[in-house]
């Protein structure tokens, strides 16, 4: 039986942007809950510097990693070409598997891992890890206070402009924005959506990136709430709007980076009963007739309640495998993000099979 205090052997499958730069930066500090004891990479050099850094042993081979018995979790974090493949083996093998997004490339691949792992005694647990974005973590306590009223519409925005030549912009590898940052931000809609998809519209283009994968779009859903949100990643677009912008009945928001502006209307008015009148209006004045608005107009700084930032992934990780308690990113909803992700594809001309 397991020590609940012991740290979790993990095995690093990719040795680069993701599994370097990111997986190993934010285990750092968590030496008492997660021990590298295995890494992988084709490239002999990355291992190399595994084994100087880590002491860890090294393979080149993922096949070779998940056969080492003291590997308990396999963290996948290869090219997004190769999740399904590497994941599946794992779980085949019975490791626990933590898997970087995007899950898979198509929605049926991203089923066909979660049901090897209903047969598996290992478990899945997919790396969302922007569903702890501090702004986002905030954005959802600010709606749940009301202070803006019936949530409508909102606005996703991730915009920068690049001329992309890496394996990101090659569908062959995986590459394109529907699955870079299509995950977070569309796993971030479906959260704001607050009820079932009802309908949904996309538009997939390449505008700077050199490769042939989209570098551009733009999905709207709606949920059966009547609830909009109109959600756009572009690797094309060289000004940025709000990351975020919320419109409520009774006010709004919009935020980047560590700052939020609310305007919303003063909670302790009482409005007027109104009823629209059919007569003209006078020949002189404004529309409708006057009223005396109380607004409140304040910008904070991002500051959410939860403890948790996005490498606190690690934590509910750790605290799922070895006290049982819940993951916060279940399999249902990853495999909503892949509907989505499949879904706006269709009809275009990056269809994936």
């Amino acid at each position: 039986m397991t020590d609940q205090t012991e740290a979790i052997r993990i095995g690093i499958a990719g040795i680069g942007r993701a599994g370097w730069g990111m997986h190993c930066v934010e285990l750092e500090g968590r030496e008492d809950k997660f021990e590298i004891v295995a890494a992988c990479d084709i490239d002999p050099a990355r291992c190399e510097r595994m084994k100087e850094r880590y002491g860890c042993r090294t393979y080149q081979s993922i096949e070779d990693m998940i056969a080492d018995p003291n590997v308990e979790l396999v963290d996948v974090a290869t090219r997004s070409s190769d999740h399904e493949s590497h994941a599946i083996a794992a779980l085949m093998e019975n490791k626990h598997v933590f898997l970087e997004k995007p899950m898979a490339l198509t929605y049926e691949s991203a089923k066909r891992i979660c049901d090897t792992a209903d047969q598996s005694d290992g478990r899945l647990f997919i790396r969302h890890n922007r569903r702890f974005e501090p702004a986002f973590q905030h954005i959802l306590e600010i709606i749940a206070s009301g202070i803006l009223g019936n949530v409508y519409e909102v606005k996703l925005r991730r915009h920068h402009y690049a001329r992309r030549d890496d394996w990101q912009a090659l569908t062959g590898c995986g590459g394109g924005q529907l699955l870079n940052w299509g995950p977070h931000i569309i796993d971030h809609g479906l959260r704001l959506l607050d009820a079932p998809l009802e309908k949904l519209w996309s538009d997939l283009k390449r505008v700077a990136a050199v490769g042939d994968a989209e570098d551009h779009l733009k999905i709207i859903m709606k949920g059966e709430n009547a609830r909009v949100i109109d959600l756009e990643i572009s690797g094309g677009n060289a000004l940025p709007e709000s990351e975020y912008h919320i419109a409520g009945t009774r006010g709004a928001l919009s935020c980047t980076g560590d700052e939020i502006h609310l305007r919303y209307l003063n909670p302790d008015q009482k409005l007027q009963e109104r009823e629209a009148n059919p007569q003209s209006p006078p020949m002189e004045g404004g529309f409708g007739s006057p009223e005396e608005l109380t607004w409140v107009d304040e910008r904070i700084p991002v500051a959410p309640s939860s403890p948790y930032t996005m490498d606190g992934i690690w934590d509910y990780l750790y605290d799922s495998l070895r006290h049982g308690r819940q993951f916060p990113i279940s399999l249902q909803e990853a495999l909503q993000v892949m509907q989505v992700i499949t879904k706006a594809r269709e009809g275009t001309p990056f269809q994936m099979e």
